[in-house]
């Protein structure tokens, strides 16, 4: 590795000027005085600087108001190359970002029961190496590596702990920033998957300056992130996970591994609760087109119910009408706590039909308090399946203006 990611932008000032810059597609001196607060031979200084690292480039002019026009700056997109890796239960993705965070490629792998660490990290060291070939990429163009995991994990050691429900063995503290450093020569960072998705998400807000944002995932588990005044809330421990442990229902269902909670969400507004509940009311005599599609010896899958739901089957949308309305409690809860501004909801639960996002965010209004002086944006997000990778990727981008 050539140099630590913080050290490609010498100054803190000119740190901050290339921030205001990238947060744009383009902007004038007059507004980086304006931002800045600096004088102007030392923005003028600073602009310099950065143009002579090769991170920025004037691209024209601005519209004149009055006196000279003034000359427009952007990001150079080629100045440099980052890695993102999502590593989920269902599947992982790795993305391919320029400087200017456009994507220029992804690839996908479900995660089997053969989908060890060993197996995806070999996976994902081919297809980085396969890219850097394909774009022809010089080895002091390639940034980094970031990567968004299930937790819980130790973002500071590198090191994935103990998640639960993989489909694979060996995923219990594996110290994958040692092991992809050690294999793609190039710095690698680690942070739980929520995190990474919210930085997408925020970067796709920029323009709004949305300050207080609240994103959860809901899937196999229920995964969450919140950032206020524009910056990502730590605990003293990664507990990306614990949202799932919210009791809803004090004498409730009993949770699914022997340290959860009775009565708590995940047991309720999951993949696995929804299966559950469908295996259940299935065994029990309910008519619905889940037996036909699933088959007389199969168990009921997520994917048989969102096939029955597609078909507009009334057990199916009964089933996933109930764990969106578990779901919006839940996340009435956390709206009465933490009033952000925007709730991104991504995961499988929210991208596969439209009836659990509505449900469940209507459920949450009204159970809101201090509504409607208190109103809160709700969205699907801006990036879909592919925010928790893109956001890891993000995050060595970001690291440069650290």
């Amino acid at each position: 590795m050539d140099k630590s990611l913080d050290q490609h932008i010498p100054s803190s000032k000119a740190k901050e000027i290339f921030q205001f810059i990238r947060r744009t597609d383009e902007i004038s001196k007059l507004d980086l005085l304006q931002y800045s607060g600096l004088t102007v031979s030392t923005l003028t200084r600073v602009l310099e600087e950065l143009t002579a690292l090769g991170l920025i480039a004037e691209c024209g002019f601005g519209a004149s108001t009055g006196g000279r026009r003034p000359i427009l700056y952007r990001v150079v997109p080629d100045y440099g190359y980052a890695f993102g890796l999502d590593i989920s239960r269902t599947s992982s993705r790795l993305v391919m970002l320029d400087m200017a965070g456009n994507k220029l490629d992804t690839c996908e792998w479900e995660m089997t029961a053969l989908m060890t660490p060993e197996y995806l990290l070999a996976e994902v060291t081919k297809q980085i190496k396969h890219w850097t070939g394909k774009h022809k990429l010089r080895p002091d163009k390639v940034l980094g590596l970031g990567i968004g995991a299930v937790g819980p994990l130790d973002r500071f050691e590198g090191v994935i702990l103990q998640p639960s429900f993989f489909p694979s063995p060996g995923w219990e503290n594996v110290s994958i920033v040692n092991d992809l450093e050690r294999q793609l020569n190039m710095p690698v960072m680690l942070d739980n998957g929520a995190n990474t998705a919210i930085r997408a998400e925020a970067w796709a807000n920029r323009a709004r300056d949305v300050r207080h944002m609240l994103y959860v995932h809901v899937g196999i588990g229920l995964r969450s992130a919140m950032m206020s005044e524009g910056k990502l809330i730590y605990g003293a421990v990664d507990m990306e996970g614990s949202l799932g442990q919210m009791i809803i229902q004090a004498d409730g269902i009993p949770p699914r591994t022997g340290n959860g909670n009775y009565g708590c969400l995940e047991s309720y507004a999951t993949v696995y609760a929804i299966e559950r509940e469908a295996n259940a009311l299935v065994r029990m005599g309910r008519r619905s087109l889940l037996e036909q599609i699933a088959g007389a010896s199969s168990d009921i899958s997520y994917a048989h119910i969102m096939e029955a739901l597609r078909r507009r089957d009334p057990l199916a949308t009964e089933i996933v009408t109930q764990a969106a309305t578990y779901f919006g409690i839940g996340l009435a809860n956390l709206l009465n706590v933490l009033h952000p501004e925007k709730v991104v909801l991504g995961g499988p639960l929210m991208n596969a039909n439209d009836l659990f996002f509505y449900t469940a965010t209507q459920t949450a209004i009204r159970k809101t308090y201090h509504y409607p002086q208190y109103q809160v944006m709700f969205s699907k997000g801006s990036y879909g399946d592919e925010a928790l990778a893109i956001g890891a990727a993000f995050m060595i981008l970001d690291k440069i203006t650290a």
